[in-house]
């Protein structure tokens, strides 16, 4: 692949990213029918569903660098990733039709326990770093283990979430708003498993390609391993994101494009315990600077958000509320320090 010419490259690069754009509407709309009919919620499908569905590529590139031992692929695609997808949603703050923050516009509380749980998980991952690699017992790594349990206990909380006090006014706050989500037409539920199954298996193998693709470009043009790893090839992944979340963001299904990034985030460092399982090593204990760097640009950027749904700022700038604003800056700044940091080692 590296032998190939450039132009070779840019073009594969796009028609991968073509298909997973065109994979995810599908993805987003059968969520969306599946959930219906399972009762689900567009919180707890987005979770779930979408969640694990669009980061089907992360699975993919996180298992082959472990079986390789290639931890900083692992690490930085996994913790980049988390920052990376907590931008897109400035993208989508920017398409919210609505003259309103996207954070203004979900109008629900259980999208702020959804980012509380990716902070925890994040949280989990720092600590880890700190253990000595010998502390693998059996393939398995107590702090990758500890971050599937909190995964999971968040799950069952969000579930739990529903029958909350605050949760029974949403609906009416929606109609309030004028935010209630415009349904596409219904898929009967056979026909939108297996659209959701054949678009997340066209998002595996578009997923791969582009990371194929973006890594020999990467190397064409002489980008830092660390940098790349930690950006060009996280946003790459977290293209299923974009598309799914612009297509909800259509549907004004604002919770369901919220709860497909935050649940992912959540979900992306539950791939250091088969990371590990798969070395035979602890991959969190190979962790450098840079990947602790990410880790906390992920808890910060989430932060903003978790009180930007708190106090639900009304006001736009450039179409962003400010915390999207606000967000974009400081990922900025965590690149500017990801770069230091990385070429001061």
């Amino acid at each position: 692949m590296d032998k190939l010419p450039l132009p070779v490259l840019v073009a594969g690069f796009t028609a991968a990213a073509a298909l997973i754009w065109l994979a995810g509407y599908q993805l987003s709309r059968s969520t969306d029918a599946i959930s219906d009919h399972f009762h689900l919620g567009e919180a707890l499908g987005g979770l779930i569903l979408l969640a694990v569905a669009t980061n089907l590529p992360e699975m993919a590139i996180v298992g082959a660098a472990a079986i390789r031992h290639n931890f900083d692929i692992a690490t930085g695609n996994i913790l980049g990733g988390i920052a990376i997808q907590t931008v897109v949603l400035v993208l989508l703050d920017i398409a919210t039709p609505v003259r309103h923050s996207l954070s203004d516009a979900t109008r629900s509380l259980t999208q702020v326990l959804e980012g509380t749980v990716v902070v925890a998980v994040c949280a989990v991952v720092v600590m880890g770093t700190l253990l000595p690699k010998q502390a693998v017992v059996a393939r398995i790594d107590p702090a990758a283990l500890l971050i599937a349990v909190v995964w999971l206990v968040g799950l069952w909380l969000t579930k739990r979430a529903k029958t909350l006090p605050w949760a029974s006014n949403r609906e009416e706050d929606q109609d309030s708003g004028g935010n209630k989500p415009q349904k596409a037409k219904s898929l009967a539920t056979p026909v939108a498993v297996a659209v959701f199954a054949g678009a997340a298996l066209v998002t595996l193998g578009a997923g791969v390609a582009v990371e194929i693709t973006g890594n020999a470009i990467a190397t064409d043009i002489h980008l830092n391993g660390v940098v790349f790893g930690g950006t060009i090839l996280a946003a790459a992944t977290a293209l299923p994101e974009v598309s799914t979340g612009l297509a909800a963001v259509r549907m004004r299904d604002y919770e369901l494009a919220v709860s497909d990034i935050f649940g992912g985030n959540a979900f992306l460092p539950v791939l250091f315990l088969p990371a590990t399982i798969l070395s035979g090593q602890s991959v969190l204990g190979a962790a450098q600077h840079t990947d602790v760097l990410l880790a906390c640009l992920g808890i910060l950027l989430t932060t903003v958000y978790v009180v930007g749904m708190l106090f639900r700022p009304k006001g736009q700038w450039l179409r962003m509320g400010p915390d999207s604003i606000a967000v974009l800056v400081l990922y900025g700044l965590g690149v500017a320090a990801l770069v230091a940091v990385s070429g001061g080692k």
